[in-house]
């Protein structure tokens, strides 16, 4: 709470070091739709965008563990792939950004499903 305080008094405008914390499922699938549109014309690095991508706990702690399951899996190809600067016939990242994408249209329409 001194905290806040001193940054009012000093005009600086407290944030919150863990915004995934707080969000709901619907703002984290937000957030990781900028961080991939964000990553894809490479506004941020492969490193920014996974470290939101682990983040986003509230979205998969509302949906089915498997996109959870399905998402890490994606996102820990994603980290590996660091090693390559460009498409080649084993791995192509263009397509790993797409099935991201995938999952996080499988998501929102699971969420958007009436339970």
């Amino acid at each position: 709470m001194g905290a806040n305080r001193c940054a009012a008094c000093t005009g600086i405008i407290a944030t919150s070091f863990y915004p995934f914390v707080m969000s709901t499922p619907i703002e984290s699938l937000h957030a990781l739709r900028q961080a991939l549109a964000n990553l894809r014309s490479n506004a941020i690095t492969d490193r920014a965008f996974v470290q939101t991508a682990r983040e986003q706990t509230q979205l998969f702690a509302a949906l089915p563990p498997k996109f959870e399951t399905v998402w890490l899996n994606l996102v820990d190809r994603l980290e590996s792939s660091a090693l390559f600067t460009e498409e080649s016939c084993s791995f192509s990242q263009t397509d790993l950004l797409d099935s991201l994408a995938m999952v996080l249209d499988k998501a929102k329409a699971q969420l958007d499903t009436p339970t």
